[in-house]
C-alpha cells in the first residue's frame, strides 16, 4: 500500500529538523510561537485533543487531523505519535493542503 504524500512530506520536514513531536514540546513550541501547523490524531486522548486545540486556538495555529499515532509516529521514525508541531512555514502550507486533500478522500 502506498503512503500517503502528506506521510513523506512529514518525514522530509523532521529530517530538516523543523518539527517537534510529543504533547508538552508542542505546546512548549504553539506558546513561543514557532508552531505554524498542529497535526493531531484521531485517537490521541479526548484530555490531549483539548489542551492541543485550546492552546493552538488561543495562540492561532492551525490544526490538522491524521487517522493515528501510528502513522503519525512513522512519518517521524518514531513507535507512535499522537501530536506533532510544524516548525516552518513552508511545510506547514503544503502539508496543511495536503491533509485538506486527505481528508476530502
Amino acid at each position: 500500500m502506498k503512503q500517503p504524500q502528506w506521510v513523506g512530506l512529514i518525514g522530509l520536514a523532521n529530517r530538516a529538523r523543523k518539527i517537534i513531536s510529543g504533547e508538552e514540546l508542542t505546546v512548549k513550541e504553539i506558546q513561543r510561537g514557532q508552531a505554524k501547523l498542529i497535526v493531531l490524531s484521531m485517537d490521541a486522548s479526548p484530555n490531549t485533543k483539548k489542551k492541543i486545540q485550546d492552546k493552538a486556538s488561543f495562540y492561532q495555529v492551525p490544526v490538522r487531523w491524521v487517522d493515528d499515532r501510528y502513522v503519525l509516529g512513522q512519518a517521524i521514525g518514531k513507535e507512535a505519535r499522537v501530536v506533532l508541531a510544524v516548525l516552518d512555514a513552508g511545510f506547514a502550507n503544503k502539508l496543511s493542503s495536503l491533509l485538506d486533500d486527505n481528508m476530502r478522500g
